[in-house]
């Protein structure tokens, strides 16, 4: 019997979890891995049938929990015949000892049948965005073990053979071996990693960098999703109800982004009635609270930001002057090229484009290779009436970018500057 649509959102929804419990209470985070997907499908055979249990989550994690302590035990004896292998012949020499196991089976402590801790998620997103991981890392194995997304999944959102992912989740699964499962003591030290992850997730599904679709809604709900986790373990973390709301903020404009025909619509000429007013609303309220409790963080600012530009009943009567103020503060606690060049967008709609312009030189070192500066480039002149150095500038951003819709949308500016 097939499973039913909400039965496979109820395992979705659970998997990482018990996945976390897992590797809290036994470590061996490939063999929990394995246990919890023989947990899911033994899940998706019997309750078509038998109907959900009243505890779908403690069910899976006491399936699971069978599963790979038969695997360890397993490993444990198979390990225990090669040691004694080695004890009678020693002549042959050092005989590998199991792989992938990541040390001895132990057994569970004592109240290991508890009810899972309600953390299990957050702090499984600590373990996958560990520091010696590096950023693509991070985001794959996030992905992997907590979104609950399939290796081929991963590689399709980004447009990468599926074994150049599969090779680098096993690297990333490699470097986080043996490290303790739980909440780090430096948590607030670590947050930081796992907004970012999930932020540069987001960022993808919202405005991919390459292929033929300017978004991938499957990342970009993705991370609203974890971070909606994230938010409800942690309600009162001003950053991370930043987040949130910026992500909202952002999303809600995804409808109006695009034209009939996949083509790329700019923000002051989108159809404000298609923009997703319930999710402006939340955003609205995430961003104002967390703003009341204390000092801004960078997320906050951001999502203030966006609030403005969705708040605005027209691109003529948003209010440009606040947004710089914004920017302001913003690029005062995270100088970095990306918001500098976003307030110089903002300067150009205060002072003028010649202003602007003046402030895009400082950047051309850090951004030179990206397409983002030469856009906003040929978009300044393209104001000041330099319409041939415009439409270089546009060509140039259109041979920078990999998305298909973005060079559209640059070539069709371009075209438009011709004699």
């Amino acid at each position: 019997m097939r499973t039913t649509p909400e039965t496979e959102d109820l395992l979705r929804r659970h998997a990482p979890q018990v996945l976390g419990a897992l590797v809290r209470r036994y470590g061996h985070f490939d063999s929990a891995e394995e246990a919890v997907q023989e947990a899911l499908l033994a899940a998706a055979g019997q309750w078509p049938r038998t109907g959900v249990p009243d505890n779908p989550r403690g069910w899976l994690i006491k399936v699971g929990a069978r599963r790979l302590t038969d695997a360890l035990r397993a490993e444990e004896a198979r390990r225990a015949r090669e040691e004694k292998a080695v004890a009678l012949a020693p002549r042959w020499g050092h005989l590998p000892g199991p792989s992938g196991t990541g040390g001895a089976f132990t057994a569970p402590p004592p109240g290991a049948d508890r009810a899972p801790r309600e953390d299990d998620t957050l702090t499984l997103l600590f373990l996958c965005c560990h520091p010696d991981l590096t950023p693509p890392a991070q985001i794959a194995l996030t992905l992997r073990a907590v979104g609950g997304l399939t290796t081929a999944e991963i590689a399709r959102a980004y447009l990468v053979p599926e074994a150049t992912m599969a090779q680098r989740i096993s690297r990333a699964k490699q470097k986080v071996r043996g490290v303790r499962f739980g909440r780090p003591d430096n948590w607030e030290d670590r947050l930081p990693a796992v907004l970012q992850t999930l932020y540069l997730i987001f960022n993808e599904g919202y405005t991919a960098t390459s292929g033929a679709s300017l978004t991938r809604r499957d990342l970009a709900g993705e991370a609203i999703r974890l971070t909606r986790t994230v938010h409800r373990l942690l309600p009162d973390h001003g950053e991370v109800a930043g987040l949130l709301a910026l992500m909202l903020l952002t999303d809600a404009r995804r409808d109006a982004r695009t034209g009939p025909h996949g083509e790329l619509v700019p923000l002051d000429e989108q159809d404000r009635d298609r923009w997703d007013k319930a999710a402006i609303d939340e955003g609205v309220a995430l961003v104002t609270r967390a703003l009341s409790r204390g000092r801004a963080g960078p997320y906050q600012l951001r999502a203030a930001i966006a609030a403005v530009h969705d708040e605005a009943p027209s691109a003529q009567e948003t209010d440009w002057q606040e947004i710089l103020g914004l920017y302001d503060v913003l690029t005062r606690l995270v100088p970095g090229p990306v918001e500098r060049l976003n307030r110089a967008v903002a300067v150009a709609m205060v002072r003028g484009p010649r202003a602007a312009l003046a402030e895009l030189g400082e950047l051309e070192d850090e951004l030179g290779a990206g397409h983002r500066l030469d856009a906003v480039r040929g978009h300044l002149l393209e104001r000041v009436g330099a319409y041939d150095e415009a439409r270089a500038a546009y060509e140039a951003a259109a041979g920078k970018t990999l998305s298909l819709p973005e060079q559209r949308y640059l070539h069709a500016r371009a075209a438009r500057l011709r004699p």
